[in-house]
């Protein structure tokens, strides 16, 4: 699925060059030394070429100060060169990230946190979406599952993650920027495991936009449907001929632990799609088609 997307806005990229227009350009602004930033960005580069949108990164020490940062996304703001722009997070302490995103103009945020997209994609209107909510999005309408009139768990309520997935589930299908029209339940740190347990059980669907620590011992649901955003690979279970539902497993989330163990019991199947079927990896591409949109 991320080599299909992949090439679709390879294709996307060599049109709109053939019309004449300017070859997309993302800039990446990368702030201090932390590894985890560093390799994402590596990551970012690496797809962006590979889809033959150009590239750089603008390195800043982790004292740089706010209004710099703001100065410089002024600058790319008025770039014409410039298509994208992208922070990379998390930001230092002493930099207010909320500040920072808003700084980037509209329709060159890339990462889709600045606060006039965060509102468009809350009123059901075409916007640019976080990465993570749009991979995750994706693959529910590429894998063809039902969301329609489903009960769906996401279990995670941050901004750029848990939030944004919500919003895309529960909204409504024939809205501008269509939704899932499904019935969303949103569980986080504070949910009580016996509360939790029973939203688990009665859903279709179950998206873990949330570190593994909130629940160390998670409840696996009856009928397991779980989608991870950090590492995930779609599975069908059944239970005889009869399909229970969809997930994502991740290979490092706790609710994968205990899942072999429990399908055997049932006697259940697990069909797995053909690998890399991942918002790992779409979360590095989709974020490319806004560039040149």
């Amino acid at each position: 699925m991320a080599k299909q997307i992949q090439k679709e806005i390879q294709r996307g990229v060599e049109s709109w060059i053939s019309l004449g227009n300017r070859r997309p350009h993302l800039s990446i602004i990368l702030v201090g030394d932390n590894p985890a930033s560093h390799t994402y960005v590596r990551r970012k580069i690496r797809a962006a070429s590979a889809v033959g949108i150009c590239s750089e990164i603008i390195l800043k020490p982790k004292d740089v100060s706010q209004e710099e940062l703001l100065d410089m996304t002024d600058q790319l703001n008025m770039d014409p060169r410039v298509s994208g722009i992208l922070v990379q997070l998390p930001l230092p302490d002493h930099v207010d990230e909320r500040t920072v995103c808003n700084g980037i103009a509209p329709e060159k945020d890339v990462d889709g946190f600045h606060i006039i997209n965060i509102g468009r994609l809350c009123l059901d209107q075409h916007s640019l979406m976080p990465a993570t909510a749009s991979a995750v999005w994706e693959i529910i309408k590429r894998a063809g599952i039902e969301t329609f009139g489903k009960n769906v768990v996401v279990a995670g309520r941050s901004k750029n993650v848990g939030m944004p997935i919500a919003m895309l589930l529960h909204t409504d299908g024939e809205h501008e920027r269509p939704g899932g029209d499904a019935t969303v339940t949103i569980a986080h740190r504070y949910t009580p495991k016996e509360q939790l347990k029973i939203h688990t059980q009665l859903a279709d669907v179950i998206i873990v936009a949330a570190a593994p620590t909130i629940h160390p011992e998670p409840q696996l649901p009856r009928r397991p449907s779980l989608a991870d955003p950090q590492q995930a690979s779609l599975t069908r279970v059944h239970e005889g001929t009869q399909l229970l539902g969809f997930f994502l497993v991740s290979v490092i989330h706790p609710f994968l632990k205990n899942l072999e163990n429990m399908d055997n019991k049932r006697g259940k199947e697990q069909y797995s799609q053909p690998k890399p079927t991942t918002v790992d990896n779409l979360m590095f591409g989709l974020p490319l088609f806004y560039i040149y949109m």
